[in-house]
C-alpha cells in the first residue's frame, strides 16, 4: 500500500517527533518514519492513529491510483511569494463528521454570492467555544439564524446578524454550527 503520510505530515508542518507525540498512545519518531517510508507495514490501526494525530481522515493518508495531488507552487510570506524549500502538496479539505454547509445565494455582510461555508456542529455544552465567530443556529418552525455569536446566556444565544441590525436572541437551540471554512470561487 502506498501511503501519503509524509506528504500530509509535511503539509501540516509537523516533525516526525511531533506526530509521534500526538498519537494515542504516543509512539516514537522512528516508528512514524518507518511507516512513512514503507519499511514497516502500515495497518488500518496505524493509519487511524496517525490520521487522528494529523487531524485528517485515514483515507487522506492512502495514495489511490486515480487521485490527483495538488502541488504547492509557491508559499506567500511577509516578503511575498516564494518557491517552497522542498516539494510539497496541499492536503484537500474534508468535512468533519456532522458538519453542515451554508450556501450564499445573495451577498450579505462579508459573504458574496457563490460562497459556500463549511460549518462544524457543536452541542450546547460547547457553545461558548464559538463566541465571536459566525454561526448558524436552528430556530423554531424550521427556520435558521446566521450571525456573530456575541453571548451565551445559559442555553440562550445572542447573535449579531451578519447583514446588520439589532441583537437577536435564540432560545435554547439543540445545536449550532460554527463557520470553519470559506470556499469562494475567484
Amino acid at each position: 500500500m502506498i501511503t501519503r503520510i509524509r506528504d500530509v505530515r509535511r503539509a501540516r508542518g509537523l516533525t516526525l517527533a511531533e506526530v509521534a507525540a500526538r498519537c494515542t498512545p504516543p509512539t516514537t519518531a522512528q516508528t512514524i518514519g518507518r511507516l512513512e517510508t514503507g519499511t514497516r507495514t502500515v495497518s488500518v490501526g496505524w493509519l487511524n492513529r496517525i490520521a487522528a494525530a494529523l487531524g485528517v481522515v485515514a483515507a487522506d493518508l492512502v495514495q489511490l491510483p486515480d487521485s490527483v495531488d495538488l502541488p504547492v507552487a509557491a508559499v506567500l510570506g511577509a516578503n511575498g511569494p516564494a518557491a517552497p524549500r522542498r516539494a510539497r502538496t496541499a492536503v484537500p479539505p474534508r468535512p468533519k463528521v456532522g458538519a453542515v454547509a451554508l450556501i450564499v445565494e445573495a451577498g450579505l455582510g462579508d459573504y458574496r454570492a457563490g460562497d459556500t461555508l463549511w460549518l462544524d456542529r457543536l452541542a450546547p455544552d460547547a457553545f461558548a467555544e464559538a463566541r465571536n465567530r459566525d454561526v448558524l443556529v436552528p430556530a423554531p418552525a424550521g427556520r435558521f439564524r446566521f450571525g456573530r455569536l456575541i453571548a451565551v446566556d445559559g442555553g440562550d444565544l445572542d447573535l449579531l446578524p451578519v447583514g446588520g441590525g439589532g441583537v437577536e436572541r435564540v432560545a435554547g437551540p439543540a445545536w449550532l454550527a460554527v463557520a470553519a471554512l470559506l470556499v469562494r470561487p475567484l
